[in-house]
């Protein structure tokens, strides 16, 4: 293949998948201004503690469409179709225990997760409707995942974006028809999220009736070995359970600062920042099949054109969105604050300027996460997931609120992403003679 022709796939297959997980990020940016403009400031408030749910659910559907299309891909790339069919199989099979676990949850115990994510009666209410109907229409948000990256690694990633931009606008359409006129509150907003997958689903079925798909479920009995898989989903999962948990530290931490307010703001930077941090996953995921085949073939030199033209692009693509906030955060933070808090709008401001420097180091930690998962190197791709996910950020969190208040808590993630990628670099290095 030219070096022309490598960046042509490259292009294709990572910008597809941007806007892709655009689409799909933009669940929750839709449910947040809707909620703002319909709900106000408790809504918010109750939608950002009731968020970590959704992150959960996400995690565990990454793990399994990670793990499961890096193991489908290296096999495709080798033509071995009964380990492509076996990797398909038993991660749609876990899925259904996944699936089974969450909407119990949802039946058991919402209210007990609604009281620990540290809802007050104020919002109690609005919270746990939110985190209920998540859980009750988890198997949705699941397979959809899965389905859209196995498609995605077939050959078809047009079709993946279409499926997860398809299912954004009607969320969108859902969102406002749910939230104004049926006046459903609450419940409307997250009913038109849960729904939306079934879009997506329903797209998919293009090519999962076509005869050109190369992966088949075995039925029940069927299964590649199980624990290699999850070890290649788990940098996914580590990367999306640490955000949820991050998310509960933060909420804690700025409720402490300034309320419910607080709580609100925090809301705005961490909704925005779903969005931003999936277009440097778009651009991570999307080198992901490119990278196993490349691997899988033993075409060396590939795989460092791939990296290379990875690397360059989020750099590009950082300088792009920092420039946007960073001249807009005025204008952003007003489309969220309908009730014209001044407070809120000045914290807003500050905080989407502090806390976005940190995605130029994002970047590229995310695509060293996806380099090792795709070439196979599970437990570097661990690492740099926990330490940038769990293990730095809520000391610094902590640290920051308490020595500097907001402006330390804003800090902490930028501060983080610089420490991992440094981490990252020497990672890379160490490694470098055993994959080349």
């Amino acid at each position: 293949m030219t070096d022309q022709a490598i960046f042509r796939r490259f292009i294709r297959y990572t910008s597809l998948t941007i806007v892709g997980m655009l689409g799909l990020s933009c669940y929750i940016l839709a449910d947040t201004y809707f909620i703002a403009q319909g709900l106000g400031d408790t809504g918010l408030a109750a939608l950002n503690l009731a968020i970590p749910i959704y992150t959960f659910i996400h995690a565990s559907a990454l793990m399994l469409g990670m793990g499961g299309a890096v193991t489908f891909s290296l096999a495709k790339s080798q033509q071995k179709q009964q380990k492509a069919d076996s990797a398909y199989t038993v991660v749609l099979n876990i899925a259904v225990v996944f699936a089974v676990v969450f909407v119990l949850l949802g039946l058991l115990v919402a209210d007990e997760i609604t009281t620990l994510l540290g809802a007050d009666e104020e919002i109690f209410a609005m919270t746990k409707i939110y985190l209920q109907t998540l859980l009750f229409f988890a198997p949705l948000f699941i397979f959809n995942e899965i389905i859209v990256t196995f498609v995605r690694n077939d050959g078809a990633p047009q079709l993946a974006m279409m499926a997860m931009l398809g299912s954004n606008l009607a969320n969108i359409i859902l969102d406002y028809v749910f939230i104004f006129p049926l006046q459903m509150g609450m419940f409307g907003a997250v009913l038109a999220t849960a729904l939306a997958p079934v879009i997506s689903l329903s797209l998919m079925l293009i090519h999962l009736l076509s005869k050109r798909r190369y992966f088949h479920w075995l039925g029940f009995k069927g299964g590649t070995p199980l624990l290699p898989l999850l070890a290649l989903g788990l940098p996914a999962m580590l990367t999306e359970v640490s955000g949820g948990i991050v998310m509960i530290v933060f909420n804690d931490t700025f409720f402490h600062l300034a309320g419910n307010m607080g709580i609100a703001v925090y809301g705005i930077v961490a909704n925005l920042s779903l969005v931003i941090i999936a277009v440097f996953n778009g651009l991570a995921q999307g080198i992901q099949p490119l990278l196993s085949a490349a691997y899988g073939r033993q075409q060396r030199r590939q795989i460092v054109q791939l990296l290379q033209y990875a690397l360059v692009m989020g750099l590009l693509l950082a300088v792009m969105i920092y420039g946007s906030i960073f001249i807009g955060a005025d204008h952003i933070a007003a489309l969220f604050n309908s009730a014209q808090e001044p407070y809120l709008q000045q914290i807003a401001v500050w905080g989407l300027k502090l806390y976005f420097t940190a995605i130029f180091f994002v970047s590229v930690n995310l695509i060293l996460v996806s380099f090792f998962v795709s070439l196979g190197y599970s437990k570097p791709a661990q690492a740099i997931s926990l330490l940038r996910g769990l293990i730095i950020i809520v000391p610094a969190a902590l640290l920051g609120a308490k020595w500097w208040g907001m402006t330390g808590v804003w800090l902490s993630f930028p501060v983080t992403e610089i420490i991992v990628m440094l981490v990252g670099i020497f990672l890379f290095e160490r490694f470098r003679n055993e994959i080349f």
